[in-house]
C-alpha cells in the first residue's frame, strides 16, 4: 500500500506550475482565490496540517504555534525572511521552519538599483507629468532637475547577498561602497566592491549620500534607523529599502522628509503592511519620495524559483533528511 501523502496546506495563491508539483508530490489545499487567511483560519489550518506553507502576509505566531496540532512538522515559508514566524517557539514545539533564500537576491537588488535611481532623478514624478492633468510644454533647461548619482556615496545596511548584489550594480554607476554590518564581510568581497567597512552605523550614516536598507527584519533590527539615526544623515541623503518597513522608524522619516531634513526616499516596504501611512502617500503625491506596493522580488522567475525552493525543502524533510534551507534562532 503506498505511503499516505503529506497534507502540505498553502495559504495563498503560488505560480501554477508550483503549485501542479504540490498536487503530484503531496496531499495540497491550495488558496485559489488567493484571499489572506485571518488568525482563525491559520489556527485551523496549523490543527490539521503537516506541513504549512506561508507566505509574509501570514502572522504565525506563539498563540497560532500554541494550538497546532501534533501533525505539523514542518513550517516551509514562501519567502526569505521570516520575521513572520516565531522560530523560537516553532522549535520548541518540535517544527522545523525552512526559507527560501539566494533565490530573490538579485531581483530585490535590481529593484533596490531602481529605486536608488528613480529618487534622485525624479522618474515617478517625471511619468507623472505626461500622464497627469497638465500638459508637458516641452523641453526646459532648469526643469525637473534631479541629481547625479555618479560619484556619490551609498551606504549599505546588511551586507548579506542582497546588500553585496546591490554593491555591484552600484559600483557599475559610480557608486562609492560603504557598508556597515553585524559582521565584517571577507577581505575578498571588500577588495572586488572596493568597499569601505563601518563598525558603527551612526558614523556611516552621517558620511553618505544614499543608504540602502538591506536587513532582514528581527528584535534586533526593529527601528535600527530610529528618530535619533534619522537624524544623523545630511538633509541631501536619500534613504532606500527593499527589506522590511520595520527597520525604519516610519514616522519620523515622515516628519524629517517632511520637513526638509532628509532629501527623498524610495520605499517598497512599510512598516503596517499592506497598510501604508497616508501621509507617504501625500509626501509621494508631492514628488518627495517613490513607493512601491512590495515588488522587489516580484519577477515571475523568481517567484517559481521560491516555490520550487519550498518542495525540494518539504521533500528532502519528508524523506527523513534535514531540509536545504532550515532556519534556526541563531541565525536571526
Amino acid at each position: 500500500m503506498p505511503r499516505k501523502k503529506p497534507l502540505v496546506i498553502v495559504t495563498r495563491k503560488l505560480p501554477d506550475s508550483v503549485e501542479t508539483r504540490m498536487r503530484e508530490l503531496f496531499d495540497a489545499q491550495l488558496n485559489i482565490g488567493d484571499k489572506p487567511m485571518s488568525q482563525a483560519e491559520l489556527v485551523q489550518a496549523a490543527k490539521s496540517a503537516d506541513v504549512l506553507v506561508p507566505t509574509v502576509t501570514d502572522r504565525i505566531d506563539a498563540s497560532v504555534l500554541g494550538q497546532a496540532g501534533s501533525n505539523l512538522k514542518l513550517i516551509a515559508n514562501f519567502g526569505n525572511g521570516v520575521d513572520n514566524i516565531d522560530v523560537a517557539t516553532a522549535l520548541q514545539r518540535g517544527i522545523t521552519v525552512t526559507n527560501t533564500p539566494g533565490v530573490l537576491t538579485e531581483d530585490t537588488a535590481d529593484m533596490t538599483m531602481a529605486l536608488i535611481l528613480a529618487v534622485p532623478r525624479r522618474l515617478a514624478e517625471g511619468a507623472q507629468v505626461l500622464t497627469g492633468d497638465s500638459e508637458w510644454t516641452g523641453w526646459s533647461p532648469t526643469w525637473m532637475l534631479g541629481h547625479r548619482i555618479w560619484g556619490k556615496r551609498l551606504g549599505i545596511v546588511g551586507m548579506g547577498r542582497i546588500g553585496q548584489a546591490v554593491a555591484r550594480r552600484a559600483r557599475a554607476f559610480g557608486l562609492q561602497i560603504h557598508y556597515h554590518n553585524r559582521r565584517r564581510v571577507s577581505a575578498a568581497i571588500e577588495e572586488e566592491l572596493n568597499a569601505t567597512y563601518w563598525d558603527s552605523l551612526d558614523q556611516m550614516l552621517s558620511r553618505v549620500d544614499i543608504v540602502s536598507v538591506n536587513c532582514p527584519h528581527t528584535p534586533a533590527t526593529f527601528h535600527l534607523l530610529s528618530a535619533r539615526r534619522l537624524k544623523l544623515l545630511q538633509p541631501t541623503a536619500y534613504i532606500v529599502n527593499t527589506a522590511r518597513g520595520e527597520v525604519i522608524d516610519e514616522n519620523a522619516l515622515i516628519r524629517m522628509i517632511a520637513a526638509g531634513e532628509i532629501g527623498g526616499a524610495g520605499l517598497d516596504v512599510f512598516e503596517h503592511e499592506p497598510a501604508v501611512n497616508p501621509r507617504l502617500a501625500k509626501l509621494a503625491r508631492e514628488g518627495k519620495i517613490v513607493l512601491l506596493p512590495h515588488m522587489g522580488s516580484a519577477t515571475v522567475e523568481g517567484r517559481i524559483d521560491m516555490g520550487e525552493k519550498v518542495i525540494i525543502n518539504i521533500k528532502t524533510f519528508m524523506d527523513g533528511h534535514k531540509p536545504p534551507d532550515r532556519v534556526l534562532p541563531s541565525m536571526l
